[in-house]
């Protein structure tokens, strides 16, 4: 596949990278540079890439971005105990169009994705999801996608993609392959009734940002069957980031948002991962170390991938039948790893595309929940969803 719309690591990145001692992250990275080109991606698990676009960003005056400080603080860091072969292709430079911008973006996920290498974008404004999840449409049927964000980015689909818009985009235009979109962190003043009255309407999941600090750990399962994450850095609280990335004194604290994509990471699923409204700021080396970290934890948490949902065997999880009224809700629990899933009943004329979604994750809480004769929300929600 030709990668010719991919610009090199700069030299100033790659000249700091020579200073580094030979145990950092930057010693042990394929990088693409103007002296050797782009790397052989044969045995590659995650490729970096930069997308220095933010032309639909609602706020765009032309201000220039880049990721060089991003990438010499990531290659700084340590690497842990990983078995996983990272590289960092480079960066997407605006098109012509943004159009043409989206159009590289999708060309380079679908190439990566079908070769089993997950993509970890940083990227300008993030309508770049949107491209992102044009990458899926001839990979598979259907795509969950989970946002970390302060709003929803619904918007009105009627007019241009905008970086607070482009799920509306994504809803009403053809092809239709999206299944679920969750909101992780959302505040409620930043969202119309009107958009919330929308999600409640269209069965999609939203989680306030106190309800998610209050239980991190409700994060795990919303992330085990995501394909697509996008996390907005608006959705950290100003006082962890540089100057141009201030946006609201609540949020998620850093220790939070790094165990959120350390979840991202752990997901079987998850296929693509992007950190978007990135901007340069004169003293930017809180935001980069906070985005490196990120990344990080992402990778760490690809490495401790496990296998654990191979239902045909029985001697690798343990199933649960509980009665709720006149309803038996079917849970199974991985012996591997004490992962919960609840079994979602379909009815016979249910779209066949949609039937690997039988399984929902979920957590030991709904277990307990439904012993006590409650249904889980997500499981209802799912099951609505289905309905139709």
């Amino acid at each position: 596949m030709n990668f010719n719309f991919l610009t090199p690591v700069s030299d100033a990145v790659l000249a700091h990278s020579e200073l580094l001692a030979q145990q950092a992250l930057g010693k042990k990275i394929k990088i693409h540079s103007k002296q050797n080109g782009i790397p052989d991606l044969e045995g590659v698990h995650l490729a970096i890439i930069g997308v220095v676009e933010n032309r639909n960003d609602v706020n765009y005056i032309g201000v220039d971005i880049n990721f060089d400080s991003i990438r010499k603080t990531l290659y700084t860091l340590f690497p842990g105990n990983w078995s996983t072969t990272i590289a960092d292709l480079g960066d997407i430079l605006p098109g012509e169009s943004v159009e043409d911008t989206y159009y590289a973006i999708r060309t380079a996920i679908s190439v990566l994705v079908e070769k089993n290498i997950i993509p970890i974008i940083i990227g300008g404004s993030q309508d770049l999801t949107y491209s992102n999840y044009r990458a899926y449409d001839n990979l598979m049927p259907m795509v969950n996608i989970v946002n970390v964000d302060t709003n929803f980015d619904l918007g009105d689909a009627n007019l241009p993609i905008k970086n607070n818009s482009y799920v509306g985009k994504i809803i009403v235009e053809e092809p239709y392959n999206l299944f679920n979109y969750s909101t992780i962190g959302y505040q409620t003043y930043f969202n119309s009734q009107e958009e919330i009255d929308l999600m409640e309407k269209l069965y999609f999941e939203s989680y306030r940002l106190g309800e998610i600090s209050a239980d991190i750990h409700k994060v795990e399962p919303l992330m085990r069957d995501a394909h697509i994450v996008s996390i907005d850095l608006k959705s950290i609280r100003a006082a962890e980031v540089s100057d141009n990335l201030k946006y609201s004194p609540n949020g998620f604290s850093g220790k939070e948002i790094c165990a959120i994509t350390r979840y991202a990471g752990i997901s079987n699923k998850v296929s693509s991962f992007g950190i978007y409204e990135y901007y340069n700021s004169k003293n930017d080396s809180a935001s980069s170390m906070l985005i490196a970290q990120m990344i990080w934890y992402f990778i760490e948490g690809v490495n401790c991938r496990v296998k654990d949902d191979n239902f045909n065997n029985e001697n690798e999880f343990q199933k649960y039948n509980v009665l709720v009224e006149d309803d038996e809700l079917i849970f199974y629990k991985s012996l591997k790893t004490g992962r919960w899933w609840i079994e979602i009943p379909f009815l016979p004329d249910v779209n066949n595309k949609l039937k690997k979604h039988t399984l929902l994750p979920c957590m030991h809480a709904d277990y307990v929940l439904a012993t006590q004769g409650e249904i889980p929300e997500r499981w209802y929600k799912a099951f609505r969803k289905n309905s139709f």
